[in-house]
């Protein structure tokens, strides 16, 4: 069983920063890529940044200059710092990864983290 586990997110005011977590746990050979995608309620998730098992980053229009996504295989994490916040950026924020296990790949989600950013 794999596990994925977001921390970071909070309230912060415009202009702010937040720098988001998420662990993987679990049986695990390997990842792949990681990414982070947001949620509103009725709106279509949209992926926000995405770095690939070699580093190479893309990155969503709407955050490019501001977000910066990383990763850490020792700790198998993935993080994404979170800069010059904007109110439009208040969503659930959900990490992703593709995990190898017992030489099978599977892409496993995290229940996702609050960010707010108001006033």
């Amino acid at each position: 069983h794999v596990q994925l586990v977001e921390s970071g997110g909070g309230l912060v005011q415009p202009g702010g920063s937040l720098r988001l977590s998420c662990a993987a746990s679990g049986r695990i050979d390997g990842i792949g890529g990681m990414g982070w995608y947001r949620q509103v309620p009725g709106r279509q998730r949209d992926r926000v940044a995405f770095i690939t098992s070699r580093g190479t980053t893309n990155y969503n229009d709407s955050v490019k200059g501001r977000f910066t996504v990383s990763r850490d295989d020792t700790q198998k994490t993935v993080f994404l710092q979170m800069n010059s916040l904007k109110p439009e950026d208040t969503a659930v924020y959900i990490c992703s990864m593709w995990v190898y296990s017992d030489a099978q790949g599977v892409d496993y989600w995290g229940q996702g983290t609050q960010v707010t950013v108001s006033s």
